[in-house]
């Protein structure tokens, strides 16, 4: 299995970005200002910034908090969010792309890399957007197409209190997810968002395959398919299924499953026994994009140890930069980096239009059967 790739080396993380999530203060020069960084000299924001990301709980933070936090900085830039998935996003620019209508995105690593082939991204430099300097190397996103403003680790969440109710398996293992008792008590989204991707990705895993030998996953994929009356097609309707409680299982990320914790379910997040990857989020600035420098701006803002710390108070993501949490908040974004699964970004970019056409085909056809 691989497992310490060169996209994400786990021990680099481990050594520079649990810092930031843990007790000790940033070193010296780490600061660029009182509020984690400083505008870059000789950039004018223009009049609005349209940023595009996911909905739900990160939709939320974006628009209650962040938003009104840089307009505090930028008073006179009109912002104005776009939701979806990271896959309809990509789309969004594509379909877009002789008159982009989206300056800014803050989307999943996988789908990053595939708008990066299609060449969607401008080039980011440091002189622009200075806070990058701060962001750990082994989180650097090819050809500084974007950057990475924070990441959590995909697995399996599960309501425990249905669990023991039902006398259902507490998971351990990706495959365990294609038990027959699974079926009517699991939520899995389609492979359009990376929740349902990564686990395909990780039910190849479990059985012999990789991204690049997908066809385990797959059939994988076609049991659980049985287990269910549809897949979510978005992260709200995983939320809902769970909140629910028409669903006593589901994949996705950590920081999701604290989130659920919080709002009163008692959700228990595993890594099953052959692991699992990082979801990096990686913000982006169009080509094209019609208020470069208010894009610019933005993204440098994120990267402030004020929203960094928002991300890991209100969403549970780590930050991807040095920046000083809380003992127990730090404690509560601990997980084993030994278990960290690599995956191989360009070919999960370059392969997603296949697989999604594979998933209508041969999964989508066996839901509830």
């Amino acid at each position: 299995m691989k497992k310490w790739g060169t996209l994400l080396s786990v021990a680099a993380i481990s050594a520079s970005l649990l810092a930031g999530c843990g007790s000790s203060a940033p070193k010296a020069g780490d600061q660029t200002g009182t509020s984690g960084g400083t505008a870059p000299a000789g950039l004018t924001p223009e009049k609005q910034l349209v940023v595009a990301g996911n909905g739900a709980t990160v939709e939320q933070l974006m628009k209650d908090e962040i938003f009104k936090k840089f307009n505090e900085k930028y008073p006179d830039v009109k912002l104005t969010y776009v939701s979806g998935v990271s896959t309809e996003i990509v789309a969004k620019v594509k379909a877009q792309k002789a008159s982009p209508q989206i300056d800014v995105t803050v989307i999943e690593g996988g789908e990053q890399e595939g708008g990066r082939v299609e060449g969607l991204w401008d080039t980011l430099s440091e002189s622009d957007i200075p806070n990058m300097k701060k962001v750990s190397p082994e989180l650097k996103v090819k050809d500084t197409s974007g950057v990475a403003v924070n990441f959590t680790p995909m697995g399996i969440s599960y309501n425990a209190d249905l669990v023991k109710a039902k006398g259902l398996p507490v998971p351990q293992s990706w495959n365990d997810l294609a038990k027959p008792e699974m079926k009517g008590n699991i939520s899995i989204a389609e492979i359009s968002s990376n929740f349902g991707r990564s686990a395909m990705i990780m039910l190849a895993y479990a059985n012999g395959g990789s991204e690049k030998n997908i066809d385990p996953g797959f059939e994988k994929l076609k049991t659980i398919a049985g287990y269910m009356p549809t897949f979510a097609k978005s992260s709200a309707q995983l939320q809902q299924d769970m909140q629910n409680k028409t669903a006593a299982y589901t994949t996705w990320t950590m920081a999701r499953s604290l989130v659920q914790q919080d709002a009163g379910l008692n959700l228990q997040f595993v890594i099953p026994k052959e692991g699992a990857n990082l979801v990096p989020n990686v913000a982006t600035i169009v080509k094209g994009a019609k208020n470069p420098n208010a894009a610019k701006l933005f993204i440098d803002f994120l990267l402030t140890d004020e929203v960094q710390t928002l991300y890991g108070s209100k969403l549970y993501y780590n930050p991807a930069v040095p920046v000083k949490l809380p003992d127990d908040l730090a404690k509560k974004l601990d997980f084993d980096r030994k278990k960290v699964v690599t995956f191989d970004l360009e070919v999960v970019g370059q392969k997603t239009p296949e697989w999604l056409d594979r998933f209508n085909r041969e999964v989508a056809t066996k839901v509830g059967k």
